[in-house]
């Protein structure tokens, strides 16, 4: 495989990156700024980003997307609709947004009224109820409401290519996540002063950093893998690729967040700096479907 991006890929992650950078939250205060959120939820709808996969883009095409969405702290849905798009393709012409829901529960939901359930191999719809609190402060997730109405069943190879990109997709908004702390963290470290000298030239605080920088290169490199192997590998290889990625990955977005934290030092514990957003975020994707060590026979500690 070449793991490197195309021009058209850079393209993709340059126009998110800039529509990330320009809409995503600044700063805590601006997540209640209504007027920014409906700024950015039409701009992202206007994207067409989350039907990527009814447009016929690759894995690799919507773990960008969501890692730059992750890093920028975008906080309209994207992971839920983008996933249940890969789906609904299958069973439904309905073009509309959806969320995707496991349980009793529909990720990323926003603004959205209907959510796809998946059961094993078979799909329903039902509609998205009231939010449902959660420490994630950029994403809202809600309660199923009413019965789960019956739209279609797939093959297990489709589901399981499905699951593949659901963690690829989760995984790379942990390494957005990631990168976005750090960059935080980084721009601290060349502003803050102590002792009449940046804190950033201190080699305690310079090294934490560095670690942290060497942590995403290699979280970087497991994503592509994963991402590449959702459309070009069998699907139990892909889910494999998929489930160590974001092993590693959620286990180097903790480190990276709580260093960001770290290295801000008291401010870092304030509900005004923004490095708790990041971790909060962190935290949830990881929850969003879960792998432990034990699923991927690795004895690692």
């Amino acid at each position: 495989m070449d793991v490197r991006l195309t021009s058209e890929h850079r393209q993709l992650r340059d126009a998110a990156a800039k529509l990330a950078d320009d809409l995503g939250p600044g700063s805590v205060l601006d997540l209640d700024d209504a007027a920014r959120v409906a700024r950015l939820e039409k701009a992202v709808e206007g994207t067409g980003w989350r039907s990527l996969r009814s447009d016929g883009a690759s894995g690799v095409e919507v773990a960008i997307v969501a890692e730059e969405f992750g890093r920028g702290l975008v906080d309209v849905p994207f992971l839920g609709p983008v996933l249940a798009d890969d789906l609904r393709r299958h069973v439904t012409e309905d073009q509309a947004s959806w969320a995707i829901a496991s349980a009793d529960e529909a990720t990323d939901a926003r603004g959205l009224e209907h959510a796809l359930v998946v059961q094993d191999n078979r799909i329903g719809s039902a509609r998205v109820g009231a939010q449902v609190a959660g420490a994630d402060l950029t994403r809202d997730f809600a309660a199923v409401e009413g019965p789960v109405e019956p739209i279609g069943e797939l093959a297990p190879a489709k589901i399981e290519r499905w699951n593949a990109l659901a963690l690829v997709a989760t995984t790379a908004d942990l390494l957005g996540a990631a990168r976005g702390t750090l960059a935080l963290a980084v721009d601290y470290a060349k502003v803050r002063e102590q002792y009449s000298n940046t804190i950033g030239s201190y080699q305690a605080v310079a090294h934490l950093l560095a670690e942290s920088q060497a942590l995403i290169e290699g979280s970087v490199s497991v994503l592509r893998h994963a991402a590449w192997a959702v459309d070009e590998l069998e699907p139990e290889e892909a889910i494999r690729a998929a489930q160590i990625a974001k092993v590693y990955c959620a286990r180097a977005a903790h480190t990276i967040c709580e260093t960001s934290i770290q290295v801000h030092g008291g401010i870092g514990n304030t509900w005004e700096c923004l490095a708790h957003v990041f971790l909060r975020r962190a935290l949830t994707s990881t929850e969003l479907f879960p792998v432990s060590l034990e699923e991927i026979d690795l004895g690692l500690s």
